[in-house]
């Protein structure tokens, strides 16, 4: 999972040199898991690029085969129901080796992935229910929802309730990330950016503050404050200017 994250920061970069090295470590790990399993005698990396490459074809029809589809709507519609059908094998195949021999009941998020990260497994569960209608009929729905969990969060607060609160704010962001699903935008992505953005104005108000001959830590909230809107000001400036002239002494 980390070299992962190491292949989307390069990528988010622009640096081919870095991704090249992070795309490196990455194949590692495939190869060396791969290298495992063949001592152990379960797989090995040949069958891993052969599966990769039958599932491609078999999830494309309407690029390897003789499938037409009208548009990309239907494409992921021919998507959906190869990966239910994959699904159903699969169910069908694991019943097959146990005592009972009785399948799950499918459901339409299977497939999901619970070792995700929560804002991109929330994004696909919601996403997947939207398909077969369950969604708002406008994005004043989901916006109104959150104004329901954040009274409900406000709620818990007031009544120092720990385990409501963490449950009210998992709801909330849950909530965040089907805003994000109903404008087309990648919620990790966003977050990631926003996250940027913060570590980019925080460090840029302890420069701020060493020129004007402060330690950033030992400043008063308000003077934080001035800082912090000083930063937000001269972004997309080559520098940031030493405010109210002279450095202040320490």
């Amino acid at each position: 999972m980390e070299e992962a994250y190491e292949v989307l920061e390069a990528l988010e970069s622009s640096n081919d040199a870095k991704l090249a090295e992070e795309m490196g470590d990455l194949l590692l790990q495939i190869v060396f898991h791969s290298q495992i399993a063949r001592e152990e005698g379960r797989f090995t990396v040949a069958e891993v690029i052969r599966e990769v490459h039958d599932k491609m074809i078999r999830r494309h029809p309407h690029v390897f085969g003789k499938v037409q589809a009208k548009d990309s709507v239907e494409v992921l519609r021919n998507w959906e129901q190869i990966k239910a059908e994959e699904r159903r094998s699969s169910d069908r195949n694991a019943a097959s080796k146990t005592a009972a021999g009785v399948p799950q009941e499918a459901s339409l998020l299977d497939g999901v992935s619970r070792a995700l990260p929560a804002t991109l497994e929330g994004f696909q569960l919601t996403r997947r229910a939207s398909r077969i209608g369950f969604d708002w009929e406008d994005i004043g729905g989901v916006f109104e929802k959150m104004r329901e969990e954040t009274e409900e969060l406000k709620k818990a607060v007031k009544e120092q309730d720990h385990l409501k609160m963490q449950e009210e704010v998992g709801d909330l962001l849950f909530s965040a990330v089907n805003l994000s699903r109903f404008l087309k935008i990648d919620p990790e992505i966003a977050l990631k950016k926003a996250n940027a953005k913060f570590s980019r104005r925080f460090r840029a108000m302890e420069r701020l503050a060493l020129r004007n001959g402060r330690e950033f830590k030992n400043l008063p909230r308000k003077q934080m404050e001035v800082f912090w809107d000083e930063t937000k000001k001269s972004e997309g400036k080559p520098y940031l200017p030493v405010m109210g002239g002279a450095p202040a002494k320490p």
